[in-house]
C-alpha cells in the first residue's frame, strides 16, 4: 500500500479503527493538553502510548457542521451543513448524494458502527447514521434531544428505544454509560476488521451534572469534586469530563484485554471548543488553552481540538506533531489506512505519514465559514490565519502569536490581499444558508 507522500507503508491485517469525538471539549481540558485540576487518566494513558497532535481544528465552532466536515470530507465552504440550523430555523440533514467514509469503509469489508450523538441526519431522512455507512446504530438523531443525559428514548438502528430505568420520571440509566456498554460490546462481538465511531454528548450542558430534580432526587453528583470549593457548575463541568476519561478507558481496556492493541487505531478529539453551558465558564479551567475565543467563534479557541492518537508500533508513543490536521482529513486518511477508495473532490488530505512520524508538511489552506446572525469566515495558509466577521477581516501570525492578539491587517498587505482572494476561491454558495442578498 502506498502512503499519501509516495511512500510505502504496513497496514497490520485488519486494522480496526476507533474514532472517539467528545462535544465541547476545549483544547486545554486534558491532562495531556496541560490542565491541571480536571482528572483524565485513561486519556492522559492514551496520549503517552500514542502522538499528541497540538494544531489539530474542528470542521466548524459548533456541532452539526463539524460532524458534517468529519464525516464527508469537505471544508464548510462546500458541505451541504453550515451550521446547527438553516436560514429559517429547520436542522439539515445529509442528503443520499452525500458521501461519507464509514460508507467508504464498509464497502472495504469492515463491519461498521456508531453510538452517541449523530446530529447531521434527522429520523425519516437520508442522512441517519444506518443510510450513512453504519451497520448497527445507537444514540441521539436529533441535537437537541442530545442535550438529555438521562432521555426517555433513544434510537436503536431505525427504531426507538426506550430505557427502563428512565420511564416515569425516573432518571437512572445515563445516556453516555449506555453508549459504552455498547462499543464495549461492539468491539467484544464485532468481526474484525470494524470501524466504531463513538460521540459522546460530553461535556455539553454541564449543568445536568448535580442538577436536582425538586423532589430531592440527584440526577447524578460531582464525585471526585464533591468537596471541592467551586461553583456547582464547575463541579459538574469537570465531573463530566472525568466521566467521559473513564468511558474512554473502558473501551481502550476491552480493545487491550482481547489482543487488539497493536492492531487498533484509536483516535480521541472533540468537535469544537469550550462553551459557556448551564453556567459553566471556560476560563474557569482554562478550557480553552490561552487561545482566543469559544464554541460559535472562528478564532483558535472555537476550531482548536485536542487530537490523540493510539497505534502501538506504528504511531510514535510519547510524542507531539505540529501537523495542520482539520476533521476534513479524516475521510482520505482513515480510507487510506483500510484500503478502501477516495472519491474524488474531497478538500481532505491524508496525514497517514504524519501518524507514522514523519515532520509537519507544508499544506493547502484551511477555510471555515459560519452562517447566522454574526456570519464569520476564516481562512488559515501556513502561519497566516484571517477571520472576517461584520465587515471586519483581521490578519493574524500564528506562529508568533497563536492567541490572536494582534492584527496586521494593516501591515501586511500581500497576507491581506491572499487573504481576501482565498477567502473569495474556496467557497461555493449554499441556498439553504445564505442571506437573501447572496452574503455568508
Amino acid at each position: 500500500m502506498i502512503g499519501a507522500l509516495g511512500a510505502p507503508f504496513a497496514v497490520p491485517a485488519p486494522l480496526n479503527i476507533v474514532l472517539i469525538v467528545a462535544d465541547d471539549l476545549g483544547y486545554g481540558d486534558l491532562g495531556c493538553f496541560g490542565q491541571k485540576r480536571i482528572a483524565t487518566p485513561n486519556l492522559d494513558r492514551l496520549a503517552a502510548e500514542g502522538t499528541r497532535f497540538t494544531e489539530a481544528y474542528a470542521g466548524s465552532s459548533v456541532c452539526a457542521p463539524s460532524r458534517c466536515c468529519l464525516m464527508t470530507g469537505l471544508h464548510t465552504g462546500h458541505t451541504h451543513i453550515r451550521g446547527n440550523h438553516a436560514a429559517g430555523g429547520e436542522r439539515v440533514s445529509l442528503r443520499a448524494t452525500d458521501r461519507t467514509f464509514p460508507e467508504a469503509i464498509r464497502k472495504a469489508g469492515y463491519r461498521t458502527a456508531a453510538c452517541g450523538k449523530w446530529g447531521i441526519g434527522e429520523a425519516g431522512t437520508a442522512g441517519t447514521p444506518n443510510d450513512k455507512g453504519f451497520e448497527r446504530w445507537f444514540g441521539f438523531l436529533n441535537q437537541d434531544h442530545a442535550l438529555d443525559y438521562y432521555p426517555t428514548h433513544l434510537w436503536r438502528n431505525r427504531s426507538e428505544w426506550f430505557p427502563p430505568g428512565n420511564q416515569g420520571a425516573k432518571r437512572n440509566q445515563s445516556a453516555q454509560a449506555l453508549f459504552t456498554d455498547f462499543a464495549v460490546d461492539f468491539v467484544r462481538t464485532a468481526v474484525q476488521p470494524y470501524l466504531l465511531f463513538a460521540a459522546y454528548a460530553t461535556p455539553h450542558a454541564s449543568s445536568e451534572v448535580g442538577r436536582d430534580t425538586g423532589d430531592g432526587f440527584p440526577v447524578s453528583n460531582y464525585g471526585e469534586y464533591a468537596a471541592k470549593d467551586w461553583p456547582r457548575p464547575e463541579k459538574g463541568y469537570a465531573a463530566l469530563v472525568t466521566e467521559l476519561d473513564r468511558d474512554v478507558g473502558r473501551i481502550v481496556a476491552e480493545i487491550d484485554r482481547l489482543g487488539q492493541r497493536d492492531r487498533t487505531l484509536i483516535f480521541f478529539t472533540s468537535d469544537n471548543g469550550p462553551a459557556r453551558d448551564g453556567g459553566h465558564t471556560p476560563e474557569f479551567f482554562g478550557s480553552a488553552a490561552g487561545f482566543r475565543g469559544r464554541k460559535g467563534d472562528l478564532y483558535e479557541g472555537g476550531l482548536r481540538v485536542p487530537l490523540i492518537a493510539r497505534w502501538p508500533g506504528t504511531v510514535p508513543a510519547g510524542k507531539e506533531c505540529a501537523q495542520p490536521v482539520a476533521f476534513w482529513d479524516f475521510f482520505p486518511t482513515l480510507a487510506e489506512l483500510a484500503g478502501a477508495a477516495v472519491p474524488p473532490g474531497l478538500d481532505g488530505r491524508s496525514f497517514v505519514p504524519q501518524l507514522k512520524g514523519a515532520p509537519p508538511q507544508e499544506r493547502g489552506p484551511l477555510y471555515w465559514e459560519l452562517p447566522g446572525k454574526r456570519p464569520q469566515r476564516a481562512v488559515r495558509f501556513g502561519p497566516w490565519k484571517a477571520v472576517q466577521s461584520e465587515n471586519k477581516l483581521e490578519l493574524f501570525d500564528l506562529s508568533g502569536d497563536p492567541a490572536e492578539s494582534r492584527d496586521l491587517a494593516g501591515s501586511r498587505p500581500a497576507e491581506l490581499a491572499r487573504a481576501r482572494d482565498l477567502l473569495a476561491k474556496l467557497r461555493t454558495p449554499s441556498p439553504i444558508y445564505d442571506r437573501p442578498e447572496g452574503k455568508s
